[in-house]
């Protein structure tokens, strides 16, 4: 799996659900890492390494890392890890179980770990590992933070799924391949649109562009679709928004305007799109066309056959028909 990231200096692993096998997917890419002799910095947006899962109480693989490995983690967890480490740094970034301490590891061994509270500070933890000698930091995500996989935290994504997340087959291929098309959207190339949506993004404004470019008076998107949606009119081409982009804001947005048809709707990243499959298709269907500023890396698919749940799919199906619809997109068993 190491050809698929050695051309990267920071990747984001997101698992779908909880055993999905992302523990896995890090273990493989922590051991290739080591044996092709990049020293690896390691963090986390979520707790993980822990011998079992304090939510579902079940049994969880632990995390191996070698000797020389760069950690960001806690104060309580550092103080747990098999690992040995010495301390290298220790930051001002608080989080419920202490501040976080960067730490090089001196004898191998396993480790939890967790991370920053914020995105800002995530990106930050990078940099001060690879100031301390990483080549390649890698950042565990975390059950329903997939901003971990935001192109301004890392350069690239591997995402994790498997049968956890349905009993029918079709149905967890379908929620991922949906996970993998939000991913992969593509990126605005209007360089004028482009300057544009930057910095109403950065000014966290909405934006209307058309004849000309108007900015509403509006805190967020949220439970704002009539009102964006009135600010639009026959000339509207694109419209900026600097948050989340969620189901009910599109619809409100659809019921009452029909410039939706002839109108881009522009958003960050993919991580900050919040819409339900069924209802991407039903959009989709009647002509709303998104996009967005920074396009996300994704690198991978790894899969997990097997639910914890007691039932499996035969793998070798699974991943066939899964890279049959994700195409080049390689698709990795890591249970095997």
């Amino acid at each position: 799996m190491f050809e698929y990231f050695n051309e990267y200096e920071s990747i984001s692993i997101v698992g779908m659900a909880k055993n999905a096998g992302k523990t896995v997917t890090l273990n493989a890419i922590l051991d290739e890492a080591y044996e092709n002799g990049k020293t690896i910095g390691l963090t986390s947006i979520g707790r993980d390494g822990e011998k079992q899962d304090i939510v579902t109480c079940t049994d969880k693989p632990l995390i191996y890392v070698y000797e020389g490995s760069i950690i960001a983690t806690p104060e309580s967890l550092f103080e747990k890890s098999e690992a040995k480490m010495e301390v290298l740094e220790v930051t001002n970034f608080y989080t419920s179980m202490g501040k976080i301490i960067i730490g090089r590891v001196m004898m191998a061994g396993y480790i939890q770990i967790a991370g920053p509270c914020s995105n800002h500070e995530i990106m930050l933890s990078g940099e001060k590992m690879k100031s301390y000698g990483a080549d390649l930091i890698i950042v565990d995500g975390a059950i329903d933070r997939k901003t971990t996989a935001s192109p301004s935290i890392t350069e690239a994504t591997i995402l994790s799924t498997g049968a956890v997340l349905s009993r029918d087959m079709d149905k967890a291929i379908e929620k991922t391949v949906y996970q993998a098309t939000l991913f992969q959207l593509e990126a605005i190339d209007d360089l004028s649109i482009r300057a544009i949506a930057d910095e109403a993004i950065r000014e966290k404004s909405i934006a209307i562009i058309g004849d000309e470019v108007v900015t509403l008076n509006l805190k967020t998107a949220l439970n704002a679709g009539r009102e964006i949606a009135v600010a639009m009119n026959k000339d509207t081409s694109y419209v900026i928004l600097p948050g989340s982009l969620v189901t009910k804001t599109v619809m409100d947005i659809v019921k009452t305007s029909p410039h939706y048809k002839h109108t881009t709707f522009i958003v960050k990243d993919a991580t900050r799109i919040f819409i339900d499959y069924l209802d991407w298709i039903y959009f989709d269907k009647i002509g709303v066309s998104i996009c967005v500023l920074d396009k996300i890396k994704l690198i991978a698919v790894t899969i997990n056959p097997t639910s914890p749940e007691g039932y499996y799919f035969e793998p070798d199906v699974y991943q066939k028909q899964l890279q049959f619809y994700l195409k080049d997109l390689p698709v990795i068993n890591v249970m095997t």
